[in-house]
């Protein structure tokens, strides 16, 4: 007969993600919490512990490490491990029973019946053998004390002999050797992919380099693009995002408002890619080099911002792929090559690669060597264009392998699609998502859509960048409001999610849509775009104060801690942030309404927030600078279009021997 095996039952293992089929995401330096209900038949006492171990990038792999856990009661059992560099991790659960401290347990229950336990310690005694045998290869000494306590067992019974057993010295010692032969481990090992802290917290601004002269006229340069920088730096923002930088084909290229015909000075759509000069990893020659590209990298580190770059992988037909390599593109039955089509949308000058033809073998490593190529430029932050019209079985390759060598590349998804698209992409590996946030007007819906993805399980991998406005949209509550909607929604913007960005012209309240569509007209994804920077009506100061809040209170630069709270206003939505340790607390409360002022009584969560009810605090309402006393559980806001959100630090106070303080 075989030997003998353990029974303890390890269920609903969390954080985990589809049966372990995905990593779920952190941010390093923070540690990582594990949960897991455990039992077993009968009332032994219980060890588990994790296994973990650092599984990536290569050349930092690490060996398994064991942490224990602790009993929370009911069955439920945590432990937490650190999480110290970017990279994956893997960790499962194992559990035994500790046969000595279950025998301990029964023997003191049996000793205070009264009862005879002469053979109870001699069970103890071989109990002792077996630890001291597995203790010989890693301590003698404690091997020599597990073996001269069990001798010791094997007298006759006596209160000295009692107290000996039951020593929890001996208990823990003997609980270290203990016969893990019985050991149940969990039946899979789960993943969790471990990113820098721009995977969790940006400010974003999109502008287009072309149009940096600001004249509507002359091309601009990355050298025009490198005067900006200041400009941008002083509104906050820490990441700019650059539209596709690549030679644009001629092939059927858009004119002005995506006219079909275009005029022999139109610079077409940057997202048509690929010309005589070159594809992917070329620059568009009026642009600048590959030089000019670097330097304006470098410039904008030392303003403090970093470079994003889109990704788009499809190609003008007269990208050098479209000759090279005919059998990367999808044909029709005469042989002429499938344009792009999203009906009724079509993009005549854009051609699709056939993705899961004979072709990939050779097409997939040269579309991950284009990444790989402005990697090696500087490039850090990729955002991917419309991802969800390529298989999903790519980017899972893709960013693994990226993944592998570069752990710290940023990936954000621009996919405006159907719900669990969007969260599959977010599963495969993409860091951040666009969400419906653009499309989320009234108090309830925003609400219930941030709530479903800052919350679990939906945060443990899915991380929304909230976006007012695009190149591609300009939405109806923008076209019509005035300034006061472009400052209501930048402010939800920048303070319900740790990331968030805007499109040039934000700032200005560009309002001019195309007419019965949520467009631009005039858009800067077909010619240049004259930019006053300085035109009347702006809201740079309002914006500015926003990213200054970001960067000043922790509590907004993380995801997963937004809380919604009471307002008896159905037109203002009143939430907070909060860090783990309190250290940083901040209420925020936005009028929906651009027209009319709004009053409500807000639900102030003192109990979150680590207040008593009768306590004095201070709060400092950051956009306007003002500072009160707050006590008890209401207070009132007043907002108007002109001044249409109200952010609030929290202070407690503290007595010292010298005065009140107050600490954040």
């Amino acid at each position: 007969m075989s030997s003998r095996i353990g029974s303890v039952v390890i269920e609903s293992v969390r954080p985990e993600l589809d049966a372990g089929r995905f990593p779920v995401k952190r941010i390093a330096g923070e540690g990582f919490k594990v949960e897991a209900d455990l039992f077993k038949e009968g009332h032994d006492v219980l060890v588990a512990i994790v296994r973990w171990r650092q599984a990536s990038p290569a050349g930092q792999e690490t060996e398994w490490a064991e942490v224990p856990m602790k009993a929370l009661g009911n069955d439920l059992w945590t432990a937490e491990f650190p999480l110290a560099r970017i990279g994956r991790y893997q960790f499962t659960v194992e559990a035994w029973p500790d046969l000595f401290a279950t025998w301990a347990s029964e023997l003191k229950r049996k000793v205070d019946a009264g009862r005879d336990v002469r053979s109870e310690l001699l069970e103890g005694s071989a109990l002792l053998e077996g630890a001291a045998e597995r203790a010989r290869a890693v301590s003698a000494d404690e091997a020599q004390a597990l073996a001269d306590a069990a001798k010791k067992l094997k007298q006759p019974p006596s209160p000295d002999l009692i107290f000996v057993a039951l020593a929890p010295e001996l208990v823990r010692l003997a609980g270290r050797y203990a016969d893990r032969s019985l050991a149940t481990r969990y039946d899979r090992v789960l993943e969790v992919a471990v990113e820098r802290e721009r995977a969790r917290t940006g400010a974003w601004y999109e502008f287009f380099p072309r149009s940096a002269v600001r004249d509507g006229k002359t091309h601009g340069t990355f050298k025009d693009a490198e005067r900006w920088l200041p400009y941008i730096q002083s509104l906050g923002f820490d990441t700019i995002y650059l539209p596709p930088i690549h030679p644009i084909g001629r092939t059927a290229r858009k004119g002005k408002n995506n006219s079909l015909r275009a005029e022999p000075d139109d610079v077409g759509s940057p997202w048509a890619i690929g010309a005589a000069e070159g594809g992917h990893k070329a620059i568009h020659p009026q642009l600048g080099t590959l030089e000019d590209f670097r330097s304006f990298i470098k410039a904008a580190e030392l303003h403090g911002i970093e470079i994003a770059l889109d990704v788009a992988f499809q190609c003008s037909p007269d990208h050098p792929y479209v000759k090279e390599h005919p059998e990367w593109f999808l044909h029709r039955p005469d042989g002429t090559i499938k344009t792009a089509e999203n009906p009724p949308k079509r993009y005549e000058d854009i051609v699709n690669f056939d993705w899961m033809g004979p072709g990939r073998e050779t097409l997939w490593p040269e579309l991950e060597s284009v990444v790989l190529h402005w990697v090696e430029q500087g490039v850090r932050v990729f955002r991917v264009d419309n991802p969800h019209t390529k298989p999903l079985q790519f980017w899972a390759w893709l960013i693994r392998r990226v993944h592998e060598v570069h752990p710290d590349v940023v990936f954000l998804s621009e996919a405006f699609t159907r719900p669990k698209v969007m969260k599959a992409l977010a599963k495969i590996g993409f860091t951040q998502s666009y969400t419906y946030f653009t499309w989320r007007n009234f108090k309830q819906e925003i609400q219930e859509y941030l709530e479903e993805i800052t919350s679990p399980p939906v945060s443990e991998y899915f991380r929304g960048n909230l976006w007012p406005n695009t190149p591609d949209i300009l939405p109806e509550h923008l076209q019509r409001a005035g300034p006061s909607m472009f400052r209501i929604r930048v402010a939800l913007a920048s303070t319900l999610s740790s990331s968030y960005g805007i499109y040039c012209g934000y700032e200005l309240c560009e309002n001019r849509p195309l007419p019965g569509k949520e467009e631009y007209i005039d858009s800067e994804k077909y010619q240049l775009v004259a930019w006053d920077l300085e035109r009347p009506g702006h809201i740079r100061d309002w914006i500015r104060k926003l990213n200054t809040a970001r960067k000043e209170h922790r509590a907004l630069q993380l995801y997963d801690n937004l809380r919604f709270h009471g307002s008896n206003n159905e037109r203002v939505l009143f939430y907070g942030k909060s860090t783990p340790d309190r250290s940083s607390q901040v209420l925020v409360a936005v009028s929906l309404d651009p027209h009319s002022p709004q009053d409500a009584i807000l639900d102030v969560p003192l109990e979150a927030l680590g207040i008593q009810p009768d306590e004095t605090y201070q709060v400092h309402e950051l956009m306007t600078d003002e500072r009160r006393l707050w006590q008890g559980p209401h207070a009132q806001v007043h907002l108007t279009p002109d001044q249409p959100a109200a952010i609030w630090a929290v202070y407690r106070f503290r007595r010292t021997e010298q005065a009140f303080d107050y600490y954040e």
